[in-house]
């Protein structure tokens, strides 16, 4: 008899029943409404970089012979259909929400979003005065020959396809393009009437205004219809890390703007006959026409003015302090003492600063190692390792060019810091660097000692107050010790293994996991209770999804929480009946990557910057790092049992795929973020 073939989620799907739990937190009217908006922001934004990248690469995929497509095991023509159909019908639920009932709600706290339709002779006047003041220069129309090559549409730019028409004799009309400049602020705040405010989008204020760009012509009607283009990101660079990859990274940047085109967002008003005009034009296939409402680049919104009362978002949330960490003491003196460690973004990102300020002036200190990954716009990271450097520190500062969407950036840091006399590494040749790691050297009586701060997020003080992560202070030489080799590896541009307690892909990371799930596999069938508890943000590796079935199938107990793509499928007979997943979507991101194991009762804890996908195993350097010190042990373990006792914001992960909230046998609510916050407020006091 056949061996059935194990269940596998394909990665693409998965990650659209993932976003769509982004939507229900848009529809969960105990959300504030102004979160609300913010959450069909993030939908969106997801959405456009799944088009950028893994339709893009989907579609690259479909060109393939059928050999390939065996071995790759799916089809990936019928997985874009697949797609296809998912986003029209999300596109279709975000706009019945967005128009059906937000705007509703908004307009029940006394706050309206004109349209171009909707002014009155005082707010129009307001809105012309304001186009001609502020918008009108920067606007210029691409007047459009059919019989000529159409204009090149820049990625996710918006735009206006505009048809000019006259209402009587001779039938004529022309096409123009309208590109809506990205710098220009979406919303305009309208004067205040009888305590009613109002926002207008900066398209409508254009759309109101057409008259005053296309004055010079003599046509009468003017029809505008926005677009958006959503063209293909990845890059396609030489490996070969030399003086000239910036320069080639640099290229490759410029052309991801004129990448194909993966996705047409259009508003459905737009006559069909303009919209035959357009998908002749730009060669647009058939499954990358998406029917889109009336406001496309949706991620804007995550800037959504508040204009109402305080309660339409979350009230800010204090960080909290960490018990035994102080502004004015030495962090070094205490991480003799013991490890520390910050709950992010719970507890303030300021003990990390601390840290490398501290490192940057202590005299003791000679040198800081780290690693950079994505950097916030205002990097006070970057500062004190700056300082440092003018210190007469020896600062060696890896920075992941090649790190998607954040390479520009990553460049102009780069720059930054060569300019200041740090030494900087800018990756490897053949893998991203992902490991959120630094090791600081301070000579105590004569020898050098070592400090150590690991992460499961990067250096970003910025999204540190979004990210759900774990920082930990060590000085523990197990530690210490590994990351003293690691580095010195990295500083050579080279990988390394035979680490004694780190976890380092990519030649370690997928050994060492089977490893420790083998020894649960053998409790298990000693006839002891033997388990697994693991939280990622994406487990898509297959082979790993196999040492979890085959776990499971030996009676390991296994759960786990995975915000984002899970191929593994739960609950099949003969493979996963003793695995659970939950996912978790609330007002943090969940971003923490934690791996539990019962060991016979002397359970192990281990962090990583790396998820369970083939990339992090196969082509990244990625560190997991054992929980050695038991109160930060303890406190981790606290943590994850609030989330897996959530029954507020966790959703049941199943083949059914149906995003249901999980239920539990415990009488009252548990929202985890909240738990976690009071915990740490109390215990930290």
């Amino acid at each position: 008899m056949a061996k059935k073939k194990a269940p596998f989620l394909n990665r693409e799907i998965s990650w659209l029943y993932f976003n769509e739990r982004v939507l229900q937190e848009a529809s969960d009217e105990t959300v504030p409404l102004i979160e609300r908006i913010k959450f069909l922001s993030i939908f969106s934004s997801n959405l456009e970089e799944f088009y950028r990248v893994r339709v893009a690469t989907m579609t690259r995929l479909s060109n393939l012979n059928d050999k390939t497509k065996e071995l790759l095991g799916f089809n990936p023509k019928k997985i874009l259909n697949e797609i296809k159909n998912i986003v029209v019908r999300q596109e279709r639920k975000f706009e019945q929400l967005f128009q059906a009932t937000l705007i509703n709600e908004l307009a029940q706290n006394r706050i309206f979003i004109l349209n171009d339709t909707q002014l009155n002779v005082a707010r129009g006047e307001f809105v012309r005065e304001h186009f001609r003041d502020k918008i009108l220069s920067n606007v210029v129309p691409i007047m459009v020959d059919l019989d000529k090559p159409f204009p090149e549409l820049k990625d996710r730019y918006l735009y206006f396809f505009v048809r000019l028409k006259k209402k009587s004799g001779k039938k004529e009309e022309r096409y123009a393009l309208i590109e809506l400049p990205p710098e220009l602020p979406r919303f305009l705040v309208l004067p205040e009437t009888n305590g009613l405010k109002f926002i207008i989008l900066a398209e409508d204020i254009i759309k109101y205004c057409l008259d005053d760009i296309f004055y010079v012509f003599k046509y009468d009607e003017l029809d505008a219809f926005s677009i958006q283009l959503t063209r293909d990101a990845e890059l396609d660079i030489d490996k070969n890390v030399s003086e000239k990859f910036i320069d080639e990274l640099k290229t490759s940047l410029d052309k991801r703007k004129k990448g194909k085109p993966m996705r047409l967002l259009y508003d459905t008003e737009m006559p069909f006959d303009m919209l035959s005009v357009l998908v002749a034009k730009l060669k647009i296939e058939a499954e990358s026409l998406i029917p889109g409402n009336r406001y496309h680049r949706f991620g804007d919104f995550i800037r959504f003015p508040n204009v109402g009362d305080k309660s339409l978002e979350y009230a800010p949330s204090v960080p909290l302090k960490v018990h035994g960490l102080h502004r004015t003491q030495s962090i070094f003196d205490k991480l003799a003492e013991k490890d520390y460690l910050i709950n992010l973004p719970y507890q303030s990102y300021d003990y990390i600063i601390l840290f490398l300020r501290e490192a940057a002036i202590d005299p003791k200190v000679t040198a800081i190692n780290i690693t950079l990954y994505r950097l916030a716009e205002n990097s006070r990271v970057i500062n004190a390792l700056i300082n440092a450097a003018k210190n007469g520190k020896k600062v060696n500062c890896l920075v992941e060019l090649k790190a998607r969407f954040d390479e520009r950036a990553n460049i102009f840091w780069t720059n930054r810091l060569e300019e200041e006399g740090v030494h900087v590494n800018y990756g490897l040749t053949d893998y991203k660097v992902h490991s959120k790691i630094c090791l600081v050297t301070r000579i105590e009586r004569g020898r050098p000692v070592y400090y150590a701060n690991l992460a499961t997020g990067n250096f970003n003080e910025k999204t540190a107050r979004l990210y759900c992560d774990h920082s930990i202070f060590t000085a523990k030489k197990e530690i210490t010790h590994d990351l003293i080799k690691l580095f010195a590896a990295l500083n050579k541009k080279t990988v390394a293994s035979g680490f004694k307690h780190l976890i380092v892909s990519p030649l370690e990371s997928r050994k060492k996991f089977y490893t420790l799930i083998n020894r649960e596999i053998k409790i298990a069938k000693s006839g002891k209770p033997a388990y697994l508890i693991f939280k990622v943000n994406s487990l898509a590796d297959e082979g790993f999804i196999e040492k979890l079935y085959e776990a499971s199938n030996a009676g390991v107990k296994i759960q786990l929480i995975v915000r984002g793509i899970c191929c593994l499928v739960p609950g099949v007979k003969g493979f996963s009946e003793n695995i659970t997943a939950i996912s978790i979507i609330d007002r943090y991101l969940e971003h923490a990557r934690v791996f539990i194991y019962g060991n016979d009762g002397k359970e192990e804890i281990f962090l990583s910057s790396g998820d369970l996908m083939s990339r992090n195993f196969e082509h990244r350097v990625e560190v997991g790092f054992p929980v050695l010190d038991e109160d930060v042990k303890q406190e981790i373990r606290d943590i994850i049992d609030f989330q897996l006792q959530d029954n507020v914001k966790s959703r049941d992960i199943t083949r059914m795929n149906n995003n249901k909230y999980h239920k539990n046998r415990l009488s009252t609510k548990v929202r985890a973020q909240v738990q976690t916050y009071n915990y740490l407020k109390t215990k930290h006091q």
